[in-house]
């Protein structure tokens, strides 16, 4: 008889559940230990002490509040950038509620009236993403702006505050404070949120079908998951998410600022990708977004509050030694978060998805590296030709129809609309030389960033960055002109290099890195800001040189400074309607017009946006196209920064604010689609002067029988982002799916009408 083996077998070794945890997180863990003992050895003074700590958990717990509902959207393969503006406006809605200056309810009622607001607005989200197919960034970029204007709105842009009457109400504001074991209770909620989310979507059916939705969206509706109702769940919990971070800002400052929830997003986006999600969707975990809300947090700390050194400064000839802190400039942390983004965002292709840290680990030990089966993508990609029903019908169509049949027709016929709108109101204002001017300098600020915008959304891409390159832009040439003292033929040059290099790297990021253009620009969108506010230190520039401002000036005034002015005639009066910025838009839109529709680029540009494939197959560039459509809206956005400065004589920090609203929506009203494959100049220069035309209109006082009425410019915001929406959905309905030709089938009209021929 054999003898028995009795070998022991050892016991599987317990790994981590990783449906929860992993060795991201692990990493992220070590890499924030190691980086607050850097904190702690440069600035013991802050960092050395346990209140440090404290403060930035306390600060983490509303950004871990909401990267716990972004997670579930950015795992959907969708976007939330509205969270900001849900923050604030809960926290807005709750304050006007709850303010005795306002409307003085009880403490439930606030909270209900919040989380209404809040939900509301998610779902809205989740509407127009699924229901009516618009875009995900698109949808949340123009509720984000919405959102803003209603914030500033409500609250009149001013402070709302509720010392007294908070301290009637302990048990809710004790959520701001310091509990008795030392730390805030916002802690405590960050981590109940985290503990659910983490469970909901690790180890229930809505995370797995989250999961699918995100991997494969077209499998998981043959698999029955119903995939629109999954996204629009998850913009709900986002938004709710969102809700409660607002309440507990609340809660810790009992008021709330018109500034509440601004750039919030970018910290919640930049926590969830620094946690290990996908933004291509189908991967991510709850308990690594809030360690990277948490990661996000101290490095913005340790940005912040710089360290302390030795200044020498001489007093009455005797040299002395002043203890102070450097800092880094305003503008300067933006930019790193925006750097962080783009960073975290690539490291998911090039170091998650390649499996470099196991591969890294594997060659320490001697083993096999892993087999990298994961390359990216989805399973079922089929191409799509981006064309439309009207487009269709117009082929055959001749004379003044074919006008009607145009895809700008409806941008050039609401632009006399408007004028004549305008003038009916106030004919005594309207039509003068003085409004007429300012009616064209704001236009043109628009239409030069419409016109670069026109090649990138006929690409099928989107530019989210021009607004903050114009400030860039004119950023650069203030400060090569005051603080470098360079003439401004030097100074523009630069200027104009600094961003097209803007617009180049952006270019980079996503036909090399092959990163979606919304989050590569959105990146820019942080990053060139920030850098445009580091360079003035969050002031103002001023004192250009005379010759330079003339590029802001009538034509008139750049004349007599040469000394060839006409004194009289026709060309005296054009010269002193016309502006230097009119003249430099219209010849930049006459030589992008001639491009776009009478030569190759132009039909390369539209072929590309139109079916991306099959330009490929046909021979195109398809990268080269979109790469250098990139850099000429970058190029047209730093003309426009610098004629901005010109203008105005001086250089300020929120140069550009929201411009790439106004001229995303110029765009789109003028025949472009957000899909791709259309665009022309005249139609976005049609549609820019749609914006300027409103813009002007809701901020023309109206002469009534008790006075002048002029509707606060907190709401101008708030209907452009509405008109964005509307241009938007039409496009996709009306010109893409031709709505109103397939409810012409279905009543018959169309049949009536061949029979009767």
């Amino acid at each position: 008889m054999a003898a028995a083996d009795t070998t022991s077998i050892s016991a599987p070794r317990r790994r981590l559940p990783l449906s929860l945890i992993g060795g991201w997180e692990v990493g992220i863990i070590i890499f924030m230990m190691a980086l607050y003992l850097v904190a702690a050895a440069i600035n013991p003074k802050f960092f050395g002490s346990g209140d440090a700590l404290g403060s930035v958990l306390r600060d983490a717990a509303r950004f871990g509040v909401m990267a716990v509902g972004m997670s579930f959207v950015i795992i959907n393969k969708d976007l939330d950038l509205s969270v900001g503006s849900i923050y604030g406006l809960a926290a807005t809605v709750f304050s006007i509620c709850y303010s005795s200056a306002h409307y003085d309810t009880n403490l439930i009622t606030a909270i209900l009236w919040a989380l209404a607001a809040g939900i509301l607005v998610g779902v809205v989200n989740g509407a127009l993403v699924t229901i009516l197919k618009v875009p995900a960034f698109i949808a949340t970029l123009t509720v984000l702006f919405i959102g803003r204007g209603l914030v500033t709105g409500f609250s009149g842009g001013k402070t709302i505050s509720f010392l007294q009457k908070a301290d009637g109400d302990p048990l809710f504001f004790a959520i701001g404070q310091t509990n008795a074991l030392g730390f805030n209770n916002q802690i405590l909620i960050f981590l109940v949120f985290v503990a659910i989310g983490a469970v909901v979507l690790a180890r229930t059916r809505w995370g797995y079908e989250v999961f699918a939705t995100g991997g494969n969206e077209l499998a998981s509706s043959y698999a029955g998951i119903p995939t629109n109702w999954v996204r629009m769940r998850s913009y709900v919990i986002s938004a709710v998410c969102a809700t409660t971070a607002g309440l507990m800002a609340v809660a810790q400052d009992r008021g709330i600022g018109a500034a509440s929830g601004q750039g919030l997003e970018l910290v919640v986006i930049a926590s969830v990708i620094v946690g290990g999600a996908s933004i291509l969707g189908g991967r991510g975990r709850i308990i690594g977004a809030g360690l990277g809300a948490i990661l996000i947090v101290l490095i913005d700390k340790v940005l912040r509050e710089g360290f302390p050194i030795t200044r020498i400064q001489v007093i009455n000839g005797k040299e002395m030694a002043m203890k102070a802190v450097a800092q880094l400039p305003p503008g300067a942390v933006p930019a790193f978060l925006g750097l962080i983004l783009l960073l975290a965002v690539l490291m998911e292709p090039y170091v998650i998805r390649q499996k470099l840290p196991q591969r890294f680990w594997a060659r320490l030990r001697g083993l096999p590296p892993p087999v990298v089966t994961d390359a990216g993508g989805v399973a079922i990609q089929g191409a799509q030709t981006h064309g439309s029903r009207a487009a269709a019908h117009a082929v055959n169509v001749r004379g003044l129809a074919a006008f009607f049949y145009r895809r700008d027709a409806a941008a050039i016929i609401l632009t006399v609309a408007l004028w004549s709108a305008g003038f009916m109101l106030r004919p005594d204002f309207w039509g003068g030389i003085d409004n007429s001017f300012n009616l064209l300098l704001a236009f043109s600020e628009v239409a030069l960033l419409c016109i670069g915008l026109t090649f990138v959304i006929a690409n099928g891409d989107i530019d989210l960055s021009v607004g903050s390159v114009l400030a860039l832009s004119g950023s650069v040439a203030g400060f090569c002109m005051v603080k470098l003292n360079l003439d401004p033929a030097a100074a523009i040059p630069i200027a104009l290099a600094a961003g097209v290099g803007a617009g180049m790297l952006n270019g980079l990021l996503v036909t090399r890195f092959k990163l979606p253009a919304f989050v590569a620009t959105l990146g820019m969108f942080y990053m060139a800001r920030g850098i445009s506010v580091w360079l003035v230190a969050g002031g103002q520039l001023s004192n250009f040189p005379p010759q330079f401002n003339l590029l802001g000036r009538k034509l008139i005034e750049f004349l007599r400074f040469y000394k060839i002015a006409p004194t009289e005639g026709i060309l005296f009066q054009i010269s002193a309607a016309l502006s230097v910025q009119t003249i430099v838009m219209s010849v930049i839109a006459l030589a992008a017009g001639i491009v776009l529709a009478y030569t190759t680029v132009g039909q390369k540009v539209l072929a590309t946006g139109g079916n991306t494939r099959a330009a490929d197959y046909a021979g195109i560039n398809t990268n080269a196209v979109r790469f250098w459509s990139l850099v000429f809206s970058a190029f047209c956005a730093s003309i426009a920064g610098i004629l901005y400065i010109a203008f105005f004589k001086a250089f300020n920090p929120s140069a550009g604010l929201l411009r790439e609203l106004d001229a995303i929506a110029a765009v789109i009203i003028g025949g472009g689609s957000i899909f791709g494959g259309f665009g022309t100049i005249i139609g976005s220069l049609a549609g820019a002067a749609v914006i300027t035309l409103i813009r002007a209109l809701l901020s023309l006082p109206i002469i009534t029988a008790d006075g002048s009425f002029v509707l606060p410019q907190h709401w101008v915001n708030v209907f452009i982002g509405l008109i964005l929406i509307v241009a938007v959905v039409a496009d996709i309905w009306i010109r893409q799916f031709g709505i109103l030709g397939t409810i012409a089938d279905l009543m018959g009209w169309r049949r009536k009408e061949t029979a009767s021929g």
